[in-house]
């Protein structure tokens, strides 16, 4: 069980340290058309290179479970534990949320949640959600034109994003490279995940869904708590928002197209129930414009019930 555990463990680090290098590598490209810091944070950041990477092998070796954690278990990390510690540590107000916004990751998930209904999610399924995150890429940057953006609270600095001084052709070659040892990682990770489970007699789904979703996505908290403690809870939530649709429409939808995926019982009647209420909770903060440190206590709460049921029954 060493190696198996050396392996696993290696793996997950070279795809969370490389995941940060393609993020630097994406925003080195992306900052200079003038975007948004809420929609930076949506697009770049919220998008988690590993958590694809790691899907798309799980989902060709046929580790079904593994590849639906990387949806909802990496979900729930993003929308219900890290930022459920962030707005304990760091309460945060909105000076303006569009309704659209948050809900629009409520539709994501009911999206997934209506295409799951029949047990699997198919290839045709996995081209209407990349359609469906195409869609809502592009109104988000529709309603920033017209000014319609998540916004601090009184005049927060702007963040000076990392990666700027990269040029083009260093941001392409770290792209190239991160993708590549991003992929490498996964495999890893999806061998050393099989063997620790034969070892264990953990089910796919529920190691997936729990202690892989949970390592992978972990730097979650560093990516949401700094911006809040800064004064910037627009980044924050942006990698809320950037999760959600991410895992959801564009990362299922890939994975759907590598290989059909199953949806088993336990997955639509537990746990994508409870990723639905702690999203529709989350909508509801930001419609208030208050995430405040109860409300994070909840969260933690709900990701904490999310984690530990399928240990216990």
């Amino acid at each position: 069980m060493i190696f198996p555990t050396l392996v696993f463990i290696a793996g997950l680090l070279m795809i969370v340290y490389f995941s940060e290098k393609l993020v630097e590598a994406t925003v080195g490209t992306s900052v200079r058309f003038g975007i948004s810091t809420f929609l930076i944070s949506v697009i770049v950041i919220g998008f988690d290179p590993e958590n694809l990477g790691l899907g798309v092998v799980a989902s060709y070796e046929g580790v079904t479970g593994i590849a639906v954690g990387t949806i909802i278990g990496s979900a729930m990390v993003a929308v219900a534990l890290a930022l459920g510690i962030t707005a304990i540590i760091a309460p945060m107000k909105f000076g303006q949320v569009p309704m659209q916004i948050p809900l629009m990751m409520v539709v994501a998930v009911v999206l997934f949640g209506v295409l799951s209904f029949d047990g699997q999610l198919s290839r045709f399924d996995g081209i209407i959600l990349l359609m469906g995150y195409c869609t809502a890429v592009w109104y988000l940057i529709y309603l920033a034109r017209k000014g319609l953006d998540v916004r601090p609270t009184g005049e927060a600095a702007e963040v000076v994003e990392e990666g700027t001084e990269l040029s083009r052709w260093q941001s392409i070659a770290m792209l190239v490279g991160s993708l590549v040892a991003i992929i490498v990682g996964s495999e890893w990770v999806v061998w050393g995940s099989r063997e620790l489970m034969d070892g264990f007699g953990f089910s796919d789904t529920l190691f997936g869904i729990t202690i892989v979703a949970l390592l992978v996505s972990i730097e979650e908290v560093a990516r949401e708590l700094p911006a809040a403690l800064k004064g910037r809870p627009e980044i924050t939530f942006g990698n809320v928002v950037g999760s959600v649709l991410a895992f959801f429409l564009c990362n299922a939808g890939v994975i759907a197209l590598v290989r059909p995926v199953p949806i088993s019982f336990e997955v639509f009647n537990f746990y994508l129930p409870i990723s639905l209420g702690a999203v529709l909770f989350v909508a509801l903060l930001m419609i208030r414009k208050s995430i405040s440190r109860w409300s994070g206590v909840v969260l933690v709460l709900i990701y904490l019930l999310f984690f530990i049921r399928g240990y216990l029954w």
